[in-house]
């Protein structure tokens, strides 16, 4: 942990160094280098064989918690526009 952390504020170190340069290459760098990760996490997923086995629980229960966000979300959206709306138009809270 302490040498993600070093590793983190050594890359802030050289951003903050190199700020007034312009390094358009950079986003691009970041892009593939996101992809690979992706790719390589995919890989060690795909190489584990206990995860492989529950593959189906794990897909159930993320689309069941993904569903309940999205419920949550949407419940707690709808009443915050409500109490805004009904605050907007003079009404009691």
């Amino acid at each position: 942990m302490l040498k993600i952390v070093a590793i983190m504020l050594c890359g802030m170190g050289v951003g903050f160094l190199l700020r007034k340069r312009k390094l358009a290459f950079v986003p691009v760098m970041v892009t593939v280098l996101i992809w690979l990760l992706l790719f390589f996490l995919g890989a060690e997923v795909g190489a584990n064989p206990s995860i492989m086995h529950a593959i189906q629980n794990l897909g159930l229960e993320a689309l069941l918690l993904s569903l309940a966000g999205v419920a949550g979300s949407i419940a707690l959206a709808w009443a915050l526009w409500r109490l805004a709306s009904r605050k907007k138009k003079g009404g009691k809270p």
